[in-house]
Protein backbone atom coordinates (compact mmCIF):
# COMPACT_ATOMS: atom_id res chain seq x y z
CA UNK A 1 0.00 0.00 0.00
CA UNK A 2 2.66 2.53 1.01
CA UNK A 3 1.76 6.17 0.53
CA UNK A 4 -0.99 5.40 -1.04
CA UNK A 5 -2.78 4.35 2.28
CA UNK A 6 -4.82 7.46 2.56
CA UNK A 7 -6.71 7.30 -0.82
CA UNK A 8 -7.13 3.63 -0.19
CA UNK A 9 -8.52 4.47 3.35
CA UNK A 10 -11.00 6.99 1.64
CA UNK A 11 -12.14 4.75 -0.97
CA UNK A 12 -12.87 1.80 1.21
CA UNK A 13 -14.92 4.23 3.78
CA UNK A 14 -16.77 5.73 0.55
CA UNK A 15 -17.58 2.38 -0.89
CA UNK A 16 -18.62 0.73 2.09
CA UNK A 17 -21.09 3.41 2.87
CA UNK A 18 -22.63 3.51 -0.62
CA UNK A 19 -22.48 -0.07 -0.98
CA UNK A 20 -25.02 -0.31 1.98
CA UNK A 21 -27.50 2.48 1.02
CA UNK A 22 -27.45 0.63 -2.42
CA UNK A 23 -28.46 -2.48 -0.82
CA UNK A 24 -31.19 -0.78 1.04
CA UNK A 25 -32.12 0.91 -1.46
CA UNK A 26 -32.66 -2.18 -3.64
CA UNK A 27 -34.43 -4.05 -1.23
CA UNK A 28 -31.65 -6.59 -0.07
CA UNK A 29 -31.60 -4.91 3.44
CA UNK A 30 -35.11 -4.49 5.68
CA UNK A 31 -34.45 -0.72 5.88
CA UNK A 32 -36.01 1.04 2.60
CA UNK A 33 -35.57 4.72 4.19
CA UNK A 34 -31.99 4.36 5.18
CA UNK A 35 -30.27 6.61 2.55
CA UNK A 36 -32.91 9.21 3.62
CA UNK A 37 -32.06 8.65 7.48
CA UNK A 38 -28.31 9.02 6.52
CA UNK A 39 -28.55 12.25 4.49
CA UNK A 40 -30.54 13.64 6.52
CA UNK A 41 -27.98 13.16 9.97
CA UNK A 42 -24.94 13.19 7.90
CA UNK A 43 -25.31 15.57 4.57
CA UNK A 44 -24.82 19.01 4.60
CA UNK A 45 -27.74 20.78 5.11
CA UNK A 46 -27.61 24.93 4.46
CA UNK A 47 -30.76 25.21 6.97
CA UNK A 48 -28.81 24.37 9.56
CA UNK A 49 -26.76 27.76 9.18
CA UNK A 50 -30.09 29.47 9.00
CA UNK A 51 -31.89 28.48 12.23
CA UNK A 52 -33.23 25.09 11.52
CA UNK A 53 -32.79 22.70 14.58
CA UNK A 54 -30.51 19.96 14.51
CA UNK A 55 -30.98 16.26 14.92
CA UNK A 56 -28.13 15.71 17.58
CA UNK A 57 -25.61 18.77 19.07
CA UNK A 58 -22.95 18.43 16.99
CA UNK A 59 -24.68 17.87 13.18
CA UNK A 60 -24.00 21.86 12.13
CA UNK A 61 -20.36 21.12 12.93
CA UNK A 62 -19.93 17.50 11.71
CA UNK A 63 -21.81 17.99 8.27
CA UNK A 64 -18.92 20.47 6.96
CA UNK A 65 -17.07 17.00 6.92
CA UNK A 66 -19.49 14.00 6.97
CA UNK A 67 -21.01 14.61 3.60
CA UNK A 68 -17.82 14.29 1.42
CA UNK A 69 -18.40 10.28 2.70
CA UNK A 70 -22.20 10.15 1.09
CA UNK A 71 -22.83 9.62 -2.69
CA UNK A 72 -25.77 10.07 -4.75
CA UNK A 73 -25.11 6.37 -6.21
CA UNK A 74 -23.07 3.96 -7.62
CA UNK A 75 -22.04 5.95 -10.43
CA UNK A 76 -21.77 9.55 -8.89
CA UNK A 77 -19.62 7.22 -6.50
CA UNK A 78 -17.50 5.23 -9.20
CA UNK A 79 -16.94 8.68 -11.14
CA UNK A 80 -14.83 10.48 -7.43
CA UNK A 81 -13.21 7.70 -6.61
CA UNK A 82 -11.55 6.86 -10.04
CA UNK A 83 -10.70 10.66 -9.78
CA UNK A 84 -9.34 10.39 -6.16
CA UNK A 85 -7.12 7.76 -7.40
CA UNK A 86 -6.10 9.79 -10.15
CA UNK A 87 -5.40 13.02 -8.34
CA UNK A 88 -4.59 11.83 -4.90
CA UNK A 89 -1.46 9.92 -6.25
CA UNK A 90 -0.12 13.75 -7.78
CA UNK A 91 -0.70 15.36 -4.43
CA UNK A 92 0.66 12.47 -2.59
CA UNK A 93 4.28 12.26 -4.67
CA UNK A 94 4.78 16.05 -4.26
CA UNK A 95 3.67 16.50 -0.35
CA UNK A 96 3.58 12.68 1.19
CA UNK A 97 0.28 11.90 2.85
CA UNK A 98 0.28 14.01 5.37
CA UNK A 99 0.65 16.99 3.05
CA UNK A 100 -2.37 15.17 0.78
CA UNK A 101 -4.56 14.82 4.20
CA UNK A 102 -4.07 18.65 4.65
CA UNK A 103 -4.95 19.77 1.42
CA UNK A 104 -7.75 16.71 1.00
CA UNK A 105 -9.60 18.26 4.72
CA UNK A 106 -8.96 22.21 3.98
CA UNK A 107 -10.81 21.23 0.03
CA UNK A 108 -13.82 19.36 2.17
CA UNK A 109 -14.44 22.14 4.95
CA UNK A 110 -13.86 25.48 1.24
CA UNK A 111 -16.18 23.28 -0.33
CA UNK A 112 -19.03 23.00 2.10
CA UNK A 113 -18.27 26.64 3.39
CA UNK A 114 -18.90 27.93 0.11
CA UNK A 115 -21.99 26.01 -0.62
CA UNK A 116 -23.20 27.40 2.93
CA UNK A 117 -22.85 30.32 2.02
CA UNK A 118 -23.57 31.28 -1.88
CA UNK A 119 -26.35 28.22 -2.28
CA UNK A 120 -29.71 29.60 -3.01
CA UNK A 121 -31.39 26.08 -2.27
CA UNK A 122 -31.64 24.18 1.19
CA UNK A 123 -31.44 20.83 -0.40
CA UNK A 124 -28.97 18.78 0.87
CA UNK A 125 -25.47 18.00 -0.55
CA UNK A 126 -23.38 15.21 -1.09
CA UNK A 127 -20.56 14.03 -2.32
CA UNK A 128 -16.12 14.11 -2.55
CA UNK A 129 -16.46 16.76 -5.15
CA UNK A 130 -15.44 19.57 -3.51
CA UNK A 131 -12.32 17.64 -2.46
CA UNK A 132 -11.64 16.37 -5.27
CA UNK A 133 -12.01 19.86 -7.02
CA UNK A 134 -9.59 20.66 -3.62
CA UNK A 135 -6.95 17.96 -5.19
CA UNK A 136 -7.26 19.80 -8.35
CA UNK A 137 -6.49 23.27 -7.45
CA UNK A 138 -3.90 21.87 -5.24
CA UNK A 139 -1.75 20.13 -8.46
CA UNK A 140 -2.90 23.07 -10.47
CA UNK A 141 -1.52 25.88 -7.71
CA UNK A 142 2.00 23.25 -7.96
CA UNK A 143 2.11 23.48 -11.63
CA UNK A 144 1.66 26.95 -11.55
CA UNK A 145 4.58 27.67 -9.08
CA UNK A 146 6.87 25.72 -11.02
CA UNK A 147 6.09 27.48 -14.50
CA UNK A 148 6.64 30.85 -12.97
CA UNK A 149 10.03 29.58 -11.05
CA UNK A 150 10.94 28.27 -14.30
CA UNK A 151 9.85 30.90 -16.32
CA UNK A 152 7.75 28.85 -18.68
CA UNK A 153 4.62 30.06 -20.42
CA UNK A 154 1.55 29.65 -17.94
CA UNK A 155 -1.18 28.81 -20.11
CA UNK A 156 -1.18 25.07 -19.46
CA UNK A 157 -2.76 26.19 -16.44
CA UNK A 158 -5.27 28.55 -17.33
CA UNK A 159 -6.42 26.20 -19.84
CA UNK A 160 -6.47 23.91 -17.61
CA UNK A 161 -8.68 26.34 -15.14
CA UNK A 162 -11.12 27.19 -18.03
CA UNK A 163 -11.41 23.50 -18.99
CA UNK A 164 -12.68 23.34 -15.16
CA UNK A 165 -15.33 26.11 -15.32
CA UNK A 166 -16.43 24.73 -18.89
CA UNK A 167 -17.03 21.06 -17.15
CA UNK A 168 -19.11 22.97 -14.19
CA UNK A 169 -21.09 24.66 -16.62
CA UNK A 170 -21.86 21.63 -19.21
CA UNK A 171 -22.68 19.42 -15.77
CA UNK A 172 -24.90 22.50 -14.16
CA UNK A 173 -27.08 22.47 -17.91
CA UNK A 174 -26.84 18.43 -17.99
CA UNK A 175 -28.28 18.20 -14.63
CA UNK A 176 -30.52 21.15 -14.96
CA UNK A 177 -29.09 23.08 -12.33
CA UNK A 178 -28.79 20.62 -9.72
CA UNK A 179 -25.16 20.79 -9.80
CA UNK A 180 -23.52 21.85 -6.62
CA UNK A 181 -20.85 24.37 -8.47
CA UNK A 182 -20.38 26.66 -5.10
CA UNK A 183 -18.78 23.59 -3.62
CA UNK A 184 -16.63 22.75 -6.60
CA UNK A 185 -15.30 26.53 -6.26
CA UNK A 186 -14.81 26.43 -2.64
CA UNK A 187 -12.70 23.24 -2.67
CA UNK A 188 -10.61 24.41 -5.40
CA UNK A 189 -10.01 27.46 -3.58
CA UNK A 190 -9.38 26.31 -0.30
CA UNK A 191 -7.26 23.31 -2.19
CA UNK A 192 -5.21 25.78 -3.78
CA UNK A 193 -4.72 27.97 -0.79
CA UNK A 194 -3.67 24.57 1.63
CA UNK A 195 -1.19 23.68 -1.75
CA UNK A 196 0.45 27.12 -1.16
CA UNK A 197 1.09 26.56 2.66
CA UNK A 198 2.08 23.02 2.64
CA UNK A 199 4.86 23.39 -0.25
CA UNK A 200 5.50 26.61 -1.65
CA UNK A 201 8.43 26.10 -3.47
CA UNK A 202 8.98 25.64 -6.84
CA UNK A 203 10.27 22.62 -8.53
CA UNK A 204 12.46 22.40 -11.71
CA UNK A 205 10.52 20.92 -14.59
CA UNK A 206 13.55 19.67 -16.67
CA UNK A 207 13.56 16.80 -17.80
CA UNK A 208 16.60 14.53 -15.93
CA UNK A 209 19.43 13.84 -18.05
CA UNK A 210 19.68 10.90 -19.32
CA UNK A 211 22.81 9.11 -17.68
CA UNK A 212 23.31 6.56 -20.61
CA UNK A 213 24.11 8.93 -23.34
CA UNK A 214 27.32 8.70 -24.81
CA UNK A 215 29.27 10.99 -27.11
CA UNK A 216 28.84 8.66 -30.30
CA UNK A 217 31.39 10.98 -32.32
Amino acid sequence: MGQLWPLVLLAVVCVAIECVLTAADWGFLEAPSLRRRVVENFGFWPGLLRGWTPNYDTQPYLMFFSYSFLHGGLWHLAVNMITLWSLGRAVIARVSPVGFALVYAASTLGGAVFFGVLAPTLQPMVGASGALFGLAGAVLAWNYVDRYSGRQRLWPVARAVIMLIALNVVLWWAMAGQLAWETHLGGFVAGWFMAMLVDPRGQDLAPPPDQNWQDQD
